[in-house]
């Protein structure tokens, strides 16, 4: 499957960016770097932390047909940081790997890139990856997944090899 056949969500996790208190900053470089590697994707959601409104969230982008779910924020420890756990309730296969991916390319800049929980998995027909709220966590994140979008979505379709030169 070509990228420019992959339609993308980004959700922004944020009680503050919800509020209107601080710009988000995080989501719209997300947006931007999908489109830029030839995904189809809208401006961000805004949605305030919490394991409510990020499930719902979630939910709207999977029913609209999303295939790469990308949110940011949410990832930390404080009480209200829920995104990795409404985003396990849709993931059918971790990808533990590509996570341990991620980290590894954050702690190339920095040592807090251990802090964050996200998670990276497939469910249904849909990829959900999730980043720390930080501009860097999104870069980072976003330089290991681009990648491999093609192939992760190639294999949720069925479409066997193809990635792999066969």
């Amino acid at each position: 499957m070509e990228p420019s056949n992959i339609t993308a969500t980004v959700i922004t996790v944020s009680d503050r960016s919800y509020a209107g208190t601080r710009e988000d900053a995080s989501g719209p470089l997300a947006v931007t770097a999908l489109r830029e590697a030839g995904l189809v994707c809208g401006d961000p959601v805004v949605v305030p932390d919490g394991i409510d409104s990020v499930t719902n969230a979630l939910r709207d982008a999977v029913v609209k047909g999303s295939r790469v779910i990308f949110t940011t924020g949410g990832t930390g420890i404080t009480e209200r940081d829920l995104t990795p756990e409404a985003t396990r309730i849709f993931i059918e296969h971790e990808l533990v790997g590509v996570e341990t991916q991620i980290l590894l390319e954050g702690l190339k800049k920095t040592p807090m890139a251990g802090l964050s929980r996200g998670l990276v998995g497939v469910g249904g027909t849909s990829v959900f990856i999730n980043a720390p709220g930080s501009r860097g966590g999104v870069k980072d994140v976003l330089s290991v997944v681009i990648p491999l979008l093609p192939h992760l979505i190639e294999q949720l379709d069925g479409v066997a090899g193809k990635a792999h030169g066969e």
